[in-house]
């Protein structure tokens, strides 16, 4: 099963770039990011739905959505590792992580999301978003396999 991550946004150099980067290496079978971005000054309903109608269409057939969002669940790091160990049983062929834009995802892609997916109640910057995941994943992926990484 391959991990995507699809978001709203060119990542630049910096220290946010260089820590998922860290996180992405660790990983087994790596961490493709799918990234779209909408230049034209658009009004903010509109420029949420255009950038989740580019994020739905860089997201696989048959794959699972998780639409990062302020107002999803918040899940522990065992939650997340036993979700894609389900993934993996039900044959799904990705997992997409989604990210959107400053003004969060457009109705469509939260309509799509398998699920939504808060991490906490604060707001973090969307480049230090892309390392929370990152590191997530090599967390559940060290929890599934029993690698002493996670200590809860």
């Amino acid at each position: 099963m391959k991990l995507i991550l699809a978001a709203v946004g060119r990542a630049r150099k910096g220290p946010e770039r260089a820590l998922f980067e860290h996180y992405v290496g660790r990983l087994k079978g790596g961490l493709p990011v799918l990234e779209v971005e909408e230049k034209r000054p658009l009004p903010p309903a509109d420029r949420m739905a255009r950038e989740a109608d580019l994020l739905l269409a860089q997201i696989p057939s048959g794959a699972y959505v998780i639409a990062l969002d302020e107002r999803g669940e918040t899940w522990t790091s065992e939650r997340l590792a036993q979700d894609l160990d389900q993934r993996r049983l039900e044959a799904r062929p990705a997992v997409v992580f989604a990210i959107g834009g400053a003004d969060g995802h457009g109705e469509a892609l939260k309509a799509r999301a398998d699920k939504l997916l808060s991490l906490g109640k604060m707001v973090w910057p969307h480049m230090l978003v892309r390392a929370l995941v990152a590191e997530q994943l090599f967390r559940a992926q060290c929890i599934s396999e029993g690698h002493p990484y996670h200590r809860a």
